[in-house]
């Protein structure tokens, strides 16, 4: 009897420590996917209210350090190198962190992004950028904390830290220009190798028209060159199939060249098991 009530008296413990009560956060959590040309931004941020509370200079203090929200450090994402103030940020993922001040703010884009607001000893190598952002009176309150990204062009956004009565605003530029112009280029110049790779597999591999895989993959190795071992396997096993056995055993030894040179195991195994199955002298 002991037994089986230590059992259900240990169950209801359990449920009990598992349980969670479930409020409303004082700060929620927003985030912003924002696309700027050619460039995708993500923001994570949390969003503390006014409150009745005097912000700036005093519950976030100028000339100090600030999380740039609440909580966890505001943590922005580029896809693509941006410039700001002339200066370049790579892309990847940083942590947002701000001096305010009166008349401007600085902003710091820190590698570290970890951190559950400031982290506990500044790190000055892992500053990546720091730029100003150029501080407006708002003629109304804002609230709540709020992040936004307007003023979009193809080359270039604002991004804003609005809270109380105050808008910092940092422009960034985008390589949009630089990446359609690619784009174009890289079209225009029609399919590339891989293009032609990828096509000519699936026709192969799904038994569609093998006269239009044999033209893709000559196009493909014609493009990529004879280096690319599994490139020139695949027209071997496209031209054993079209019934041309001997350009097949010949391609099939330059693939079985190309994959020695490479050192790649399993494209030797490959090619002499075909070589061997063709009947190869």
């Amino acid at each position: 009897m002991k037994k089986i009530l230590f059992v259900l008296f240990a169950g209801l413990i359990s449920n009990f420590a598992s349980a969670q009560i479930e409020v409303p956060q004082p700060s929620p959590t927003a985030k912003i996917e924002q696309e700027v040309g050619l460039t995708n931004v993500d923001i994570k941020y949390s969003r503390p209210g006014m409150r009745g509370r005097t912000i700036f200079g005093n519950l976030v203090p100028y000339g100090e350090k600030w999380r740039t929200g609440a909580n966890s450090n505001t943590i922005i994402s580029f896809d693509t190198n941006v410039t700001i103030e002339g200066k370049e940020l790579k892309e990847g993922t940083y942590a947002v962190y701000t001096i305010p001040g009166e008349n401007e703010w600085e902003v710091i884009f820190y590698k570290d992004s970890n951190n559950w607001g400031l982290p506990q000893e500044w790190d000055e190598n892992k500053v990546a950028l720091k730029a100003t952002a150029k501080v407006q009176e708002m003629p109304m309150a804002m609230e709540t904390f709020t992040i936004l990204i307007d003023e979009l062009k193809n080359d270039s956004a604002a991004l804003n830290f609005i809270w109380e009565n105050t808008v910092a605003t940092l422009d960034f530029n985008v390589p949009t220009d630089e990446r359609a112009m690619a784009s174009i280029q890289r079209v225009m110049n029609g399919p590339s190798a891989g293009d032609y790779f990828s096509a000519a597999t699936y026709y192969h591999d799904e038994k569609k028209d093998l006269d239009k895989a044999y033209e893709w993959i000559k196009k493909a190795v014609e493009i990529g060159g004879e280096d690319a071992y599994w490139v020139v396997r695949r027209k071997a096993l496209i031209e054993a199939d079209l019934g041309k056995k001997e350009e097949a055993i010949s391609t099939a030894k330059k693939s079985l060249a190309a994959a020695e040179k490479a050192g790649n195991k399993d494209y030797i195994k490959l090619n002499k098991d075909s070589l061997k199955e063709w009947g190869a002298q």
